[in-house]
């Protein structure tokens, strides 16, 4: 029983990851600034992948299983920081993000450690 559902469940992980890493393209390519178009590649891309990777292990019944899982352990880790690290590079750069009635957090941040280190 377990055979027949196994290419199933491959497949259905496998397309929903097509279509989550679309939805995140689609993002990339219609959200306003570059802050936003990051947040829909990083979150939506990993998402994707994660699960394309997840019905490659599904399908492959145990040849690249371990690989598989290896590598979602390591997309999971790495692109929250990298997305961060290129957040605040891009921020850093004068990349500045438009703002709703919250205001900009990281301007007030960067304001108080000015203010204090010029004690």
């Amino acid at each position: 029983m377990s055979a027949g559902v196994l290419p199933w469940l491959a497949s259905v992980l496998l397309l929903a990851g097509a279509l989550i890493g679309l939805v995140g393209a689609i993002g990339v390519l219609r959200l306003p600034d570059s802050y936003t178009r990051m947040h829909a590649a990083s979150k939506a891309g990993a998402l994707g992948a994660v699960l394309v990777l997840a019905g490659v292990a599904a399908a492959s019944e145990g040849a690249v299983s371990l690989e598989a899982l290896f590598a979602i352990a390591v997309l999971l880790a790495t692109t929250p920081l990298a997305a961060h690290a290129v957040s605040r590079a891009a921020y850093r750069a004068g990349i500045l993000p438009r703002t709703g009635p919250l205001g900009d957090a990281m301007a007030q941040d960067s304001d108080q450690k000015d203010s204090s280190s010029r004690r």
